[in-house]
């Protein structure tokens, strides 16, 4: 016999795919749901919990459980693809903020994260991706000046790996990616649409050029419920 909280589950599950609740709705409280199942609110917790660790409704304090956006993008994890081009192949159309673009010398941290001296300068761009209304990714990057004497917004704005590969001529050929969540920082909550999300997966890139020079040093800051993070991996013998 199934467990009374996975039929109550599997039934409001039902109603988020079906479109009968639509994203962004409040569910009913607990007290509302355990009359409507004929159940106790142990029951209803444990199928509350359930819906939530399976990303379909995110727990706010204060004011319920509220439906998530299911509907998410697969984001390859071992690919090198610029936000532009993911954003074509979705079939979406995005929107970019160029919040910040300046040259900078960097500090402590992105020297070591660039191998650079203290008489390097960086690039440092800090972009918002916007989806569908929603700002849901932060990009911060670091670009080794030597190798990017010159940056705009307008570039920034668009694509700067188009750029880097057909104004400059750059072969950008690999990257090593680290991907941590991470608490969102006062930069995140302010430049990101984060209300009710408690965490940000974080993608760390360092990209090399095709003679293994290290010139990029990017954060891509993810909201949780849009992506799935995908990635094909084939058994070696």
């Amino acid at each position: 016999m199934t467990n009374k909280y996975l039929t109550i589950y599997n039934n409001i599950v039902e109603q988020i795919k079906s479109g009968e609740i639509l994203p962004q709705t409040l569910l009913p409280s607990e007290n509302e749901l355990k009359d409507q199942f004929d159940t106790s609110r142990e029951t209803i917790r444990k199928a509350l919990n359930l819906l939530s660790q399976n990303g379909y409704i995110q727990k706010v304090r204060g004011k319920g459980s509220i439906v998530i956006d299911i509907s998410k993008f697969d984001f390859p994890v071992s690919g090198l693809v610029s936000f532009k081009e993911l954003a074509k192949k979705m079939g979406s159309k995005p929107k970019t903020i160029v919040n910040e673009l300046e040259l900078i010398k960097p500090d402590v941290f992105i020297r070591k994260q660039l191998q650079l001296s203290s008489k390097d300068i960086v690039w440092k761009v800090i972009r918002t991706r916007e989806m569908g209304g929603e700002k849901i990714i932060l990009d911060k990057d670091f670009l080794y000046k030597k190798y990017v004497p010159n940056l705009t917004e307008e570039i920034c704005a668009d694509s700067i790996y188009q750029y880097l590969e057909n104004e400059l001529n750059l072969t950008i050929s690999f990257a090593k990616k680290e991907i941590v969540v991470e608490e969102p920082t006062e930069e995140d909550r302010t430049l990101l649409d984060l209300e009710g999300f408690h965490n940000v997966v974080v993608i760390k890139n360092y990209v090399y050029l095709d003679d293994a020079t290290l010139f990029q040093y990017t954060e891509s800051r993810h909201r949780p419920d849009k992506f799935r993070f995908v990635d094909f991996a084939r058994r070696t013998r």
